[in-house]
């Protein structure tokens, strides 16, 4: 059984001054004074949360309200200042497009490498090239270094190598679409496939009506606090009647 467990976990950004606070990336918690006088900026705090089986959770917030940062801690990304994580389950994020991918090296390479990063033998990882350089269209790309394509191909292929593989735990980051109207269509079934066959989906979005498609419960952020939690009309509601 997959399952994440949050309890009283809190996170911290360290910055230098109140200028940089404004770059810090997302939780714009509370700026606190840390041991040794340095400032940092609180982006999760005291969060506990559990998730189990089935779940489709949705995350809503305003900007700098922790979602991002969230969703980065349960997949190890980052460190958690206190408090424990307990996630049982294979995790894959949609974060981030291009993370872990070598710009120097061709398509066909990047392929091999997340495949065998993702577990696969040598010709498990060779037999997925076909199929992922035509879901992106890269069949005439595919020996050149990746530095090479168009900003559109490069977020295309990244897309593929981050949803090509299954995971038991899916940690979406807003519903990330890359290039035209045909590749939008496709994505769109890619992303649903991986909602359907997850054990456990966490969605962290701006976009209520999205929430509302994809997810049963919700959870509304607040400088990193829960604020509230429930089934995702009632949590999608509230917040829309808070900003109206």
């Amino acid at each position: 059984m997959v399952s994440i467990t949050l309890d009283k976990v809190s996170m911290t950004y360290p910055i230098f001054d109140n200028r940089t606070a404004e770059t810090t990336p997302d939780g714009a918690g509370n700026i606190e004074t840390r041991s040794g006088g340095a400032l940092g900026l609180k982006a999760i705090d005291q969060l506990s949360l559990t998730v189990k089986q089935g779940d489709r959770l949705g995350i809503i917030g305003r900007n700098g309200s922790g979602k991002s940062t969230l969703l980065r801690v349960i997949a190890g990304i980052y460190a958690p200042d206190s408090g424990r994580i307990e996630v049982k389950g294979r995790t894959a994020g949609l974060f981030e497009l291009g993370l872990g991918m070598r710009i120097e090296a061709t398509g066909r390479r990047n392929i091999i490498l997340r495949a065998l990063l993702e577990g696969d033998t040598r010709k498990q990882a060779e037999a997925r090239i076909d199929e992922i350089a035509g879901f992106v269209g890269l069949h005439d790309f595919l020996d050149l270094p990746v530095r090479t394509y168009s900003q559109g191909m490069m977020m295309r292929l990244a897309f593929a190598l981050t949803t090509f593989f299954g995971a038991d735990i899916a940690l979406l980051d807003e519903w990330i679409g890359a290039g035209d109207k045909d590749f939008r269509t496709k994505a769109e079934a890619r992303m649903q496939k991986i909602v359907d066959e997850a054990g456990i989906v966490l969605l962290a979005s701006h976009n209520p009506d999205l929430i509302l498609r994809h997810c049963d419960q919700a959870i509304w952020l607040d400088q990193g606090r829960l604020h509230m939690t429930g089934p995702a009309r009632d949590v999608v509601e509230a917040y829309e009647g808070l900003d109206g």
